[in-house]
């Protein structure tokens, strides 16, 4: 292959390369490294024996995806607060909102679904997002993990049992999951604490993450009056110049807060039987970076 070649199809296969190493790690700094890894062995390396070009780099990028995870969880390195994962910008094309491909995607991607996946084993991790997220067969993932097919089928079932047990259950319907979240804002903004309380589940959960750069509750706050209290109280403090705007992470739709035009915060909203059931609040600027305007 020529090098435009080589790069056009790279390119081709790149945002997949990006949602299964974003999947892996949840980390867009570390899913790019990896992506940017790949290309490096692609681009350089020996592909004569390469026939499909796409599942060599998936492979490529699995591997490289559960060294970095293996790194990470080797450093042990301790967080400030609930962890969430870095919010990541999803775009599904022209894909329809209802489609049970969608769904998938957006559930792949979820940050429920990818904090209850940290607690995965790295080849568990990856078995599960090359299947669950992008269905590959068996005996295509045993050969990219150079696994044998019984093996990953044991892998797939523990991972799978795993994450449903501990699944948040949530409504994946985009239109649903606007609209209540553009009332809790306005609910919110407007101190209206009333309203809010009637949009809260009673059991909701607020996770605020701050990694200890900013302010964000230290541990999750739980129950529909101390979440409706907090978010209350906080709205009513302000933030100096700010904006809002609505954009998709992650699947689903989220609120970027920014302050003097800078990314002050994420929230996003788990929604199930028409009352939201958890509140995910990012505030570490190093999560932000990412979404500058």
């Amino acid at each position: 292959m020529t090098t435009d070649t080589l790069t056009d199809v790279f390119e081709e296969h790149r945002p997949v390369l990006l949602g299964v190493a974003y999947r892996m790690l949840g980390r867009v700094a570390d899913a790019e490294d990896v992506v940017q890894e790949a290309w490096l062995r692609w681009s350089g390396g020996d592909r004569s024996a390469v026939r499909e070009p796409r599942g060599y780099l998936v492979r490529v990028t699995t591997r490289l995806a559960i060294d970095r995870l293996r790194q990470i969880k080797a450093r042990g390195e301790t967080y400030v607060g609930p962890w969430l994962p870095e919010p990541y910008v999803t775009e599904f094309g022209d894909t329809a909102p209802d489609t049970a491909e969608r769904a998938v995607l957006a559930d792949s991607v979820s940050l429920a679904v990818l904090v209850v996946m940290e607690s995965l084993s790295p080849l568990e991790r990856a078995v599960f997002v090359l299947r669950e997220a992008f269905g590959y067969p068996y005996a295509d993932i045993a050969a990219m993990l150079d696994r044998g097919e019984p093996a990953v089928r044991q892998l797939a079932g523990r991972a799978r049992k795993h994450v449903e047990e501990r699944r948040p259950r949530y409504d994946v319907d985009p239109a649903r999951r606007r609209d209540l979240t553009e009332r809790f804002m306005a609910a919110a903004a407007g101190g209206d604490l009333a309203q809010l309380m009637e949009l809260l589940a009673p059991d909701v959960r607020l996770v605020g993450d701050s990694g200890g750069k900013s302010r964000a509750p230290l541990r999750v706050l739980e129950s529909a009056d101390h979440v409706g209290r907090f978010l209350i109280g906080v709205a009513g403090k302000g933030i100096q110049d700010a904006a809002v705007r609505f954009l998709e992470l992650n699947g689903g739709p989220a609120v970027l807060v920014l302050s003097g035009g800078r990314p002050d915060s994420v929230l996003q909203l788990d929604i199930a039987d028409g009352r939201v059931q958890a509140v995910y609040v990012i505030r570490n600027p190093d999560k932000l970076r990412s979404l500058v305007p």
